[in-house]
């Protein structure tokens, strides 16, 4: 099995990756097929790298969503068991899980009003706090979306690199076979 050395070309960084030559057993440039293969797979194992921090990213807002979209459920399910308004007095309904409910908005952003010390909301405070659990959720899935369609490149970009390094070796394979061949 060879051995490859990496060299950095000083001052040779594109778009901040460094550039690199090879030495593959101890002679630069002696077997540009492995050095090309290697630089395949040391750039399929970056993109890799990147990929698995955009996966971390659309987790927790697959995470996010998730939450969001159950304090929706919560706030929706009380305001179902409104009646029709009365015009003389403002009425409540109870939020089932409260604590859950606030704490979770909470933490991310969002005030939900609650009548004091119970798990009470006034209609309004419902319909507020629906409109902006929907404002939070839309945004979101925005960049869920966008998120998601980065790491799909991100994916192909390393499939592509994998798929580089292979060929590059089967071809030199070949080659190899088809030079021995015409030697026998």
């Amino acid at each position: 099995m060879p051995t490859i050395e990496t060299n950095v070309i000083p001052g040779g960084a594109v778009y901040g990756i460094p550039q690199v030559t090879y030495t593959v057993d101890g002679e630069a440039g002696k077997d540009y097929s492995a050095a090309l293969a290697v630089a395949s797979l040391r750039e399929s194992a970056a993109i890799e790298a990147a990929a698995a921090g955009y996966m971390e990213i659309v987790r927790a807002r697959g995470r996010k969503v998730d939450e969001l979209g159950e304090v929706m459920a919560y706030l929706n399910k009380a305001y179902a068991t409104l009646r029709v308004k009365d015009a003389e007095r403002e009425d409540q309904a109870t939020v089932d899980n409260g604590a859950w409910v606030n704490g979770t908005a909470l933490k991310y952003g969002i005030t939900l009003v609650f009548v004091a010390n119970t798990s009470n909301m006034t209609r309004a405070n419902l319909m507020k706090g629906q409109n902006e659990i929907q404002h939070a959720l839309d945004t979101e899935d925005n960049e869920l979306q966008q998120d998601s369609v980065t790491l799909q490149g991100l994916l192909s970009k390393r499939d592509s690199a994998y798929s580089t390094a292979s060929n590059i070796v089967k071809k030199a394979d070949r080659t190899n076979s088809s030079t021995i061949s015409n030697f026998v």
